[in-house]
């Protein structure tokens, strides 16, 4: 079972996804800890009988494959274990998880329009920008009409908030 919960605007972000995120990471870590762990579990039992395992690479490719398996596994775990589940409540107030945000570049005058999700759901491609970026941690708790600012390796950006959705 999920719990789900409100958030305020100040409580850390980058710990918050959505239901869909977290299923999706359930998901994930029911496959590495079943069929991932059996399928490494077979190449180690596999190598182990190819011989002297001293100088069997094969050995030990298997059982560093394994290391990192189970390193991956535990993060996993420990990201579903701070997990802040939150329900998704588009706002035009102000911008939260979930938001679908339209700013206006104050230099150049080009909007765009950025979806927060979860670091876990991003793809800046599509739009769906980490709740963990500059600009995301930058827009967090803003209205339509703010300006926010925030640092690009160069130089600052300013954007106004066009719209909220």
């Amino acid at each position: 079972m999920i719990a789900l919960r409100s958030v305020s605007v100040s409580e850390d972000l980058s710990r918050q996804m959505t239901r869909e995120a977290y299923e999706v990471l359930e998901a994930e870590l029911r496959t590495l800890e079943n069929e991932a762990r059996t399928e490494m579990a077979e190449r180690i039992k596999t190598a182990r009988g190819w011989g002297d395992l001293k100088e069997n690479s094969e050995y030990h490719d298997a059982k560093d494959a394994q290391a990192h398996l189970e390193t991956k596994i535990l993060r996993l775990q420990d990201r579903r274990r701070n997990a802040v589940v939150v329900e998704v409540k588009a706002t035009d107030e102000r911008v939260v998880l979930g938001s679908a945000v339209t700013v206006r570049d104050a230099d150049s005058g080009k909007e765009t329009t950025h979806t927060l999700v979860s670091a876990h759901e991003s793809d800046p491609a599509t739009g769906l920008l980490s709740v963990d970026s500059p600009l995301a941690r930058a827009l967090a708790g803003a209205r339509t009409g703010d300006e926010i600012t925030f640092q690009v390796p160069k130089r600052k950006r300013r954007l106004q908030i066009v719209r909220i959705a």
